[in-house]
């Protein structure tokens, strides 16, 4: 995590762990597959069914495009 900003690139959750912001992901430029709280690919690479679990989760229940 170096060079990574906080507040802008991750944070950190009530319970002490670290979140990656959009930026971050927007940045690395592909879904890893972790269904991370922020990807904005729409858990591309993340298998079913935890996927279809994600996406119902998004607020606007539509896939980021």
């Amino acid at each position: 995590m170096n060079n990574l900003l906080e507040g802008e690139d991750y944070y950190y959750n009530e319970q002490g762990y670290i979140v990656l912001t959009e930026k971050y992901h927007l940045q690395k430029g592909f879904c890893c597959g972790n269904g991370c709280r922020h990807c904005p690919y729409s858990y591309e690479n993340v298998s079913e069914p935890k996927r279809s679990e994600l996406l119902s989760l998004m607020p606007d229940g539509k896939e980021n495009n």
